[in-house]
């Protein structure tokens, strides 16, 4: 195991988290999904996320359990779901309140149209110490899905000097926008 990168996702339909097991099977590391303490369930759920997002409101998070602490990583991994045309409302919270303890961040935003929003890598990096190091943008079940999916691996793989694994196949209604 690879135990200098993270991958923590946040994922209220479970795409994100699809993409972001995969990527920590291709790259042989932990994987850690952040939780919050709101009800974002069905319709009602569906309007809550929106409304956070473009008010920027946040709700603490549950405690993270990592096998080392967030400092430690030589690189830390995020995805996050695109809500209203932002990050998700759980990332920029996590940001918000952890931000200034990673070094080397990379961002992965998940979203079901082909924009590929490229404002919201910024609004990210407005809570860190420094810039993000990579980034892709990806419509799961898109044409271009595994191209840019592999393409941020490779990066990462050649930023780390690591080898990566083989992904599982998965199942592809699974991953569908």
């Amino acid at each position: 195991m690879n135990d200098n990168i993270i991958c923590i996702c946040y994922s209220r339909t479970g795409k994100t988290r699809q993409v972001m097991k995969e990527l920590s099977a291709a790259l042989d590391c932990e994987l850690v999904a952040l939780r919050d303490t709101a009800n974002r369930q069905g319709l009602l759920g569906t309007l809550r996320c929106g409304l956070d997002a473009m008010r920027k409101k946040t709700k603490p998070i549950n405690h993270l359990v990592m096998r080392r602490r967030l400092s430690d990583y030589d690189l830390v991994i995020l995805g996050t779901p695109v809500w209203a045309g932002r990050c998700s409302s759980v990332m920029r919270g996590f940001l918000k309140r952890r931000g200034y303890e990673m070094d080397d961040v990379a961002y992965v935003i998940t979203h079901a149209s082909e924009e590929p929003y490229r404002s919201v890598f910024e609004q990210m990096d407005r809570y860190l110490e420094r810039p993000h190091v990579a980034e892709v943008s990806l419509c799961p079940g898109s044409a271009g899905y595994v191209f840019w999916r592999d393409q941020f691996l490779r990066t990462v793989a050649e930023r780390m000097e690591i080898e990566l694994q083989p992904i599982p196949e998965t199942d592809a209604e699974e991953t569908e926008c």
